[in-house]
């Protein structure tokens, strides 16, 4: 093959993975994101609202509020819905506690066929594992981190 042979054939490559590539619109992506992780927050919001007024304390309104929250992302999850959600919003539907219940329930969904040890017991945390392992390093560092200021503070 000659080279110029190559370099059309680079360049028709090219031209066809750049028509292929979908393109991604930003400031779109950034307008999606704020709406849809402002709609679970304020969907959050609302359940504490609704707590509250029917007389839970504010620890107990954030409880029901975290378990309702928890409860809907896993169903939404289930019913093949907050995937949809998840590519419409992008980063917003990341909202911690739904985006958290999103990852161990669609693991969960995804091995189910592999039985329930091998594939639901073994595969649950592939995704939230990280998240785990690495919030309780670094809350145990901060704690340290504390623990020593706190230490230092008693001699100065």
């Amino acid at each position: 093959m000659s080279t110029n042979q190559q370099q059309t054939e680079k360049k028709q490559y090219e031209k066809y993975v750049k028509k292929m590539t979908p393109s991604h619109n930003l400031y779109v992506n950034m307008i999606r994101a704020f709406f849809t992780g402002g709609l679970i927050c304020t969907l959050g919001q609302l359940i504490l609202r609704t707590a509250a007024g029917l007389g839970a304390d504010k620890e107990s309104a954030g409880i029901w509020c975290s378990l309702i929250l928890i409860f809907l992302s896993v169903l939404l999850t289930g019913l093949n819905i907050y995937p949809k959600i998840g590519k419409f919003g992008g980063a917003g539907s990341l909202v911690p506690i739904t985006g958290f219940a999103n990852s161990v329930a669609a693991s969960a969904i995804e091995f189910r066929a592999e039985g329930q040890v091998f594939g639901i017991g073994c595969k649950i945390f592939n995704i939230a594992g990280p998240v785990i392992l690495y919030g309780i390093l670094s809350s145990w560092i901060l704690g340290i981190v504390y623990y020593i200021f706190r230490y230092a503070e008693a001699f100065i």
